[in-house]
């Protein structure tokens, strides 16, 4: 199942898959594989392959026709970008592509890399703010993903929202990214009662902390804010979903607030991938049953 060659596929295939390193544990050929057979597509197979930064340049080369695309997981959705044909301007701008289509042009392979990281955010987002905009949000973290989220809010109507880091000098390629995309955030260093009290008093919020990295946020939390009697008013999108739910979302939800699910933005990112790379309109109500069953399977 993991491998980082390409092969041969039989006359008729069309191919898709997840790429990285580790990539063992991805959902997305649940989700995929489910929108395949909502759609019909008999012809279509999506697999994984484990494949590291100083292999993916012999995996892009091995592609051909009857690849549609890939979907594409760290640590390789930034040492893409110099790989491809073309980057489309938003996952230029954000500074991270998670999406690669294929394309034949004159006999030959097209690549063109996307993000749908930006649109997975928004949408599960709007699963709890429904159409209001957004006016004061804060991302928490200072990675790839926290590019995509500023994207995100942006979207939704905050362009300068705090953004909590654990150091302002490792945030350089984010500090780009902001600059290409136009918007005006803050940075600063995480501080028990400055972030506690922008938790509560922003309209969103979205961690992009790794697995437990927030976890300690938890008891902070719910002890700083009980002691002053406030609670969050705004919703919280933690992007992981292994475990599920995090610390942060328990405590969060706790104090009487909404919180969304990192698999609502997994969802949605996914949904835009195969509406992309099938040309189709994904079946939505198909991949979230299917993504529901294999989050409540037992771990393997």
């Amino acid at each position: 199942m993991s491998t980082t060659t390409t092969s041969v596929a039989p006359v008729g295939t069309r191919r898709a898959a997840v790429l990285g390193h580790p990539v063992a544990h991805s959902l997305s050929p649940v989700l995929h594989t489910a929108a395949y057979r909502a759609l019909g597509l008999d012809g279509w197979e999506y697999g994984v392959h484990d494949v590291t930064q100083d292999a993916l340049p012999g995996f892009l080369r091995d592609v051909d026709q009857s690849w549609a695309g890939l979907s594409l997981t760290m640590p390789l959705k930034q040492v893409v970008i110099g790989l491809l044909d073309h980057v489309d301007p938003l996952a230029e701008a954000v500074g991270a592509v998670n999406t690669v289509l294929f394309s034949t042009v004159r006999g030959g392979t097209v690549s063109t890399g996307t993000n749908t990281d930006v649109h997975g955010i928004v949408a599960a987002l709007r699963e709890r703010l429904g159409t209001g905009r957004v006016t004061d949000a804060v991302v928490l973290g200072g990675g790839a993903t926290a590019a995509s989220a500023l994207a995100a809010v942006a979207e939704l109507g905050c362009a300068s929202p705090r953004v909590f880091v654990r150091s302002l000098d490792r945030i350089g390629p984010l500090r780009e990214a902001v600059a290409r995309m136009g918007v005006s955030p803050s940075f600063e260093v995480f501080d028990d009662k400055a972030t506690t009290s922008a938790l509560a008093a922003a309209d969103a919020v979205v961690s992009t902390m790794p697995k437990y990295a927030a976890d300690t946020w938890a008891p902070l939390l719910t002890d700083l804010l009980a002691d002053a009697g406030e609670k969050p008013g705004g919703v919280l999108l933690d992007v992981v979903y292994d475990p599920r739910p995090t610390a942060l979302q328990s405590a969060w939800a706790a104090l009487g607030a909404g919180t969304v699910g990192g698999e609502r933005m997994l969802l949605h990112q996914a949904a835009e991938q195969v509406r992309l790379m099938t040309g189709r309109p994904a079946p939505l109500a198909a991949m979230d049953e299917a993504l529901q069953t294999a989050l409540a399977a037992p771990a393997r």
